[in-house]
């Protein structure tokens, strides 16, 4: 992941680099001064939003393994060394590359989420702030 994007993270308080788009997510800061990215007012809102982008990959296209996840994420035509990313992805959280994952399931989507804000951000993630944007996310229900 370029250093730009690993900043772009921390800063914006969007550990994985969510892309701007006509969604109005929860917890968006009241200014958006990244033109690519959104910016949150937290972390834990920014884990949040990542929870429900990838539930919306298993509900919606029956997107539910680590490899198929990280190839929607970071695809190889949006500059990405896609390959590279799910190898890291596995290795940080332990799951083959087939594993099966349940978007409600703090076990599976905990792990994910934290390797891959270590991919995009470059640094060891806050397991509080993941903690409690997953009670920001079940507390939707």
């Amino acid at each position: 992941m370029e250093k730009l994007n690993q900043q772009r993270g921390l800063r914006n308080c969007n550990p994985l680099n969510i892309r701007r788009s006509a969604d109005l997510w929860q917890g968006l800061a009241e200014r958006q001064p990244d033109p690519e990215f959104f910016t949150f007012r937290s972390m834990a809102w920014g884990y949040r939003a990542a929870f429900i982008v990838l539930r919306t990959y298993h509900l919606k296209y029956g997107i539910r393994t680590v490899q198929a996840i990280v190839s929607r994420w970071a695809p190889p035509e949006d500059g990405n060394d896609t390959e590279i990313y799910i190898r890291k992805v596995c290795a940080l959280t332990g799951f083959a590359p087939d594993t099966r994952l349940n978007p409600f399931n703090p076990s599976h989507m905990g792990p994910l989420v934290a390797a891959m804000s270590r991919v995009e951000c470059g640094v060891k993630p806050d397991i509080r702030q993941i903690k409690e944007g997953w009670m920001l996310y079940m507390g939707e229900e």
